[in-house]
């Protein structure tokens, strides 16, 4: 019944969303003009405004009067809890001032807003902070978030910051004690805080001691700018943990979020770049910009999600670049409970821009090593008075060289995004997206004889292109991205949610020569030309719904969520593998052609259906102790078909069940301690000897930690102990060489630790450490106790930046970084080892007012490493040289 009704309600969002987009609306584009036309007259007036009553408020007899006249009004309210419907449909305030006040009592914290009585406050204390989260409220200072440090005798200091995008957050932290705080509303301030901090710390002066200064002879109070609203190191809550946005320290598993401000800090231009913050080991092939990820000691390629929904053409298939990228979260261990098939590791889910509800515009231009140049922009708002129509507009272009000869790329991305309160229950979110790469050769790498170990003849350039530059065209990549989001709430605690995706990619291959093996002469090099005669396309389709509910049983509190999930990838391509002459590695002669007789031939593909349905709950056992519990039936099946050189298709099907437990208990507020057990799956294709199809690859992993919320939660930490076997793996079968059979096993045992925020005013960082032991534990054709490829066991990132938050150097800043990865081997017989390497980087900025300029500078010290290696001694990538990139934006 209940599937039922679930199919139903998306059949009814998919017509109704394709109403929605065929329908032409021949007088939106008028409103939308007169709209913008009459905020921009506004902003043009509101400055006059502003200091017209400025002059009349520095009477000091009238402002007497009037902070008299204006105490009456304030109106003393419970704190309120609202439910989250109540938080979605309320219109968001915006806060446009924080004010901090002395009193005879201590001091008063305002926040300036046009009807306080619209802000839902949710308290609660923390060791010696009060902590207010201010529901459907936006931060709207034109500097920054705001923090003033001992605004009075006993209060260590008020900071307030956003949380998201509808949630600020007040922190008032007593020196040595809880101060006490009252709440009121006030007509015509806003939402007033008065605080008064604890009798035995906070020793006021009295009359005698120290004379009262009027507020017309006050010093003035300086905001302290720590970044712009939207910005920000530690993002306290994240979707990718329970399908939910739940706190992360609530979660029992480890989580990683890549806000977008590192990314911007570091000059990242692709999320591979930016995941090594997270401690992820890089498998990418450079040249054709690829993306392997290595995750816990296994490969992760495909376990790439967008917005929340599993993008099949990202990772191993093409990298996505960070134009349109908010953050990037990254779930560590199983995640199949949730998100159905999906390796051991972990899985990524990469957030995309959303639409914005105050006018936003961002421009950039970026010019660096290797003939690099980056245009970009970013714009968002209203496109109507009443703000139930947003939306959000972004692009970027890339064209660049490379350390690699003859090399380049160009990569043009728009994205879009708009959303609609349709009432007060319904919203509904479109998104769209469009890309076009294209490179001029296919980089296969170097040989490690000659780069990594020493060759009689000669140390092979880091910069040699082994191939053949006159046959190999551009390849031309297209990825088309649209989706959308419906979400109804039925009442306070119920709600229902449909989203869905399309992914279409297309790419038209350059011919490219590919090693195949070196010689005994150590100099000769042997190729194969690989081609793919027509257009290679894949598309990816994937449908989520979701019904969540919040209800009691006694004093149990319950967070259920119910959903189904169905995925469709299909893949055709040709490819024909032709023979092509040698090349001579330390003197390649280029422009040779072979005879083109051909090896191989392929034509076809495959198509992937996996149905899921999933349930989970979070259970609030006491203030303190949450139990989660999941799990995830899937249906996968798949069909490989192949039309060369007689047509023919073989289908395969599996199903598992995906269990998961997890408990946190939080002794006190600032700290969570965690176990969990949860296990993965992932279909397998192929048959047995007796023709029996292959069992699903199985992940097990057992979790315990300690999440951290510290210095006042501006730093969060996190740290991780974890064992993962993964069983059912293909080895080959003892008495049938030609044939595997499912009795391999792999396990991977390790201990992480993460940490994120901002240390002091201005000063941020992220850091991560990970020990990994992975290793082939049963096998029949790999010795066991080999680790596994590509997996470092020791790895580890720093990086810091600090911005002047004040004074008349405010806004001036630097970075640094150090990325250390260790020894690991290239493959999994363990043959040849890539050597440790700590690359460092650093930054300088200015950032002021509505100027961003910053220097970015990687791989300061130059050194020689490798990156990867893919699949054999014969592919091994060095990673960029020392680069230098510089950045000027203007927002406003």
């Amino acid at each position: 019944m209940v599937l039922k009704k679930l199919s139903i309600w998306f059949w009814q969002c998919v017509l109704f969303t394709a109403s929605i987009v065929t329908y032409n609306h021949p007088v939106l584009a008028q409103q939308t003009a007169n709209a913008t036309s009459k905020q921009l007259s506004l902003q043009q007036t509101a400055p006059n405004q502003v200091e017209l009553n400025h002059q009349i408020l520095s009477l000091s007899d009238v402002q007497s009067a009037l902070k008299s006249a204006t105490s009456l009004l304030r109106t003393p309210r419970q704190q309120n809890s609202v439910s989250e419907l109540s938080q979605a449909v309320t219109p968001v305030m915006s806060v446009t001032d924080v004010k901090v006040n002395t009193t005879n009592k201590g001091i008063e914290v305002i926040l300036v807003t046009p009807n306080s009585e619209k802000l839902f406050v949710s308290g609660r204390t923390e060791g010696n902070s009060y902590i207010a989260d201010i529901k459907n409220a936006q931060l709207q200072l034109a500097s920054g978030n705001f923090r003033q440090q001992k605004p009075a005798a006993g209060i260590a200091n008020v900071i307030v910051v956003p949380v998201d995008g509808n949630t600020l957050r007040l922190t008032v932290t007593g020196e040595t004690a809880l101060p006490v705080v009252e709440l009121f509303d006030s007509q015509t301030e806003g939402l007033v805080f008065g605080v008064t901090p604890s009798a035995t710390t906070a020793q006021q002066p009295t009359p005698s001691q120290q004379t009262q200064p009027s507020e017309s002879n006050q010093a003035p109070i300086e905001l302290e700018v720590t970044a712009p609203p939207e910005t920000g190191y530690k993002i306290p809550d994240a979707s990718i943990g329970t399908r939910t946005n739940t706190p992360t320290r609530d979660v029992p598993q480890v989580i990683n979020v890549i806000p977008q401000q590192v990314i911007k800090d570091q000059h990242n231009q692709y999320i591979g770049d930016a995941l090594r913050n997270a401690g992820i080991s890089q498998g990418a092939t450079p040249s054709s910009l690829n993306d392997r990820f290595v995750i816990r000691g296994f490969d992760s390629s495909t376990n790439i999600l967008t917005d929340g929904l599993r993008n099949y053409f990202a990772g191993a298939q093409n990298a996505l670049n960070t134009s349109n990228v908010e953050r990037i979260e990254v779930l560590r261990g199983p995640a199949s409970v949730l998100y159905g098939q999906a390796g051991l590791g972990g899985i990524i889910n990469v957030v995309t821009k959303q639409p914005l509800r105050d006018p936003y515009y961002d421009a950039s231009f970026s010019v660096g090593s290797f003939n690099s140049i980056q245009p970009s922009f970013d714009i968002g708002g209203p496109l109507t008075s009443d703000k139930k129509l947003l939306y959000r507009l972004d692009g970027s272009y890339l064209s660049s060289d490379s350390f690699v000869d003859f090399y380049h790329q160009q990569r043009y991305q728009i994205a879009g995004a708009l959303s609609w309160d349709i009432d007060k229950n319904t919203k509904l979110t479109l998104n769209s997206s469009y890309e076009d790469f294209n490179q001029n050769l296919n980089w296969r790498g170097l040989p490690a004889v000659g780069t990594l170990y020493p060759s009689p003849n000669g140390k092979i350039p880091p910069n040699r292109f082994l191939g053949e530059p006159g046959i190999e065209d551009p390849q031309d990549t297209t990825y088309t991205r649209l989706s959308y989001k419906l979400e109804h709430h039925f009442n306070e605690n119920w709600s229902v949610e449909n989203a869905f995706q399309a992914i279409l990619g297309r790419s038209n291959d350059n011919p490219f020569l590919y090693p195949i093996g070196l010689e005994p002469d150590n100099r000769t090099l042997d190729q194969i030309t690989i081609t793919t005669p027509t257009t290679r396309f894949q598309n990816v389709f994937d449908v989520n719904t979701q019904v969540t509910g919040r209800f009691n049983t006694g004093s149990v509190e319950h967070q259920l969520i119910i959903g189904s999930e169905y995925a469709w990838n299909h893949l055709y391509t040709t490819q024909v593998n032709l023979s092509a002459p040698s090349i001579d590695i330390f003197n390649p002669v280029y422009g040779q052609i072979g005879d083109g007789t051909i090896l191989f031939k392929y034509q076809g593909g495959f198509s992937i259906n996996d149905l899921g349905v999933y349930a989970q709950d979070v259970i609030k056992l006491f203030s303190n102790l949450k139990l989660v519990l999941g799990g995830r039936y899937d249906w996968a099946g798949e069909t490989d078909f192949n039309q060369f050189p007689t047509p023919t298709s073989t289908t395969f099907s599996s199903q598992a069940f995906s269990p998961r437990a997890g408990l946190v208990y939080q002794p006190i507020k600032p700290i969570s301690l965690y176990a969990s057990y949860s296990r993965s799956f992932v279909p397998q294709t192929g048959l047995s000897a007796n023709n029996n199809p292959f069992q699903p690859q199985r992940g097990t992993q057992y979790e315990v930690g300690v999440k951290a919320d510290l210095l006042g939660d501006q730093l969060s930490a996190n740290l991780a102990l974890y064992d993962l076997t993964l069983t059912n793996n293909l080895t080959a079968d003892p008495n049938n060489p030609n044939f595997s059979i499912t009795v391999g096993e792999e396990r991977s045992r390790g201990v992480e630790l993460f940490v994120t925020g901002e240390i002091l005013s201005g000063w941020n960082v992220i850091a991560s450490y990970a020990y990994t032991d992975p290793r082939v534990t049963k096998d029949n054709s790999t010795p066991v106790g080999n680790l596994l490829n590509l997996a470092p066991q020791n790895q580890a990132s720093l990086w810091t930046t600090y911005i002047i938050p004040k004074g008349n150097l405010k806004g001036l800043g630097a970075g640094f970084g150090l990325f250390y990865v260790g020894d690991r081997f290239g493959d999994l017989a363990n043959s040849f080892k890539l050597p440790s390497y700590v690359r460092t980087d650093a930054a300088l900025y200015y950032r002021r007012g509505q100027l961003d300029a910053a220097l970015n500078f990687q791989n300061l010290f130059d050194l020689k490493y490798f990156d990867t290696a893919f699949l054999s001694d014969t592919q091994l990538y060095y990673g960029n040289p020392f680069t230098v990139n510089f950045t000027l934006g203007w927002h406003f």
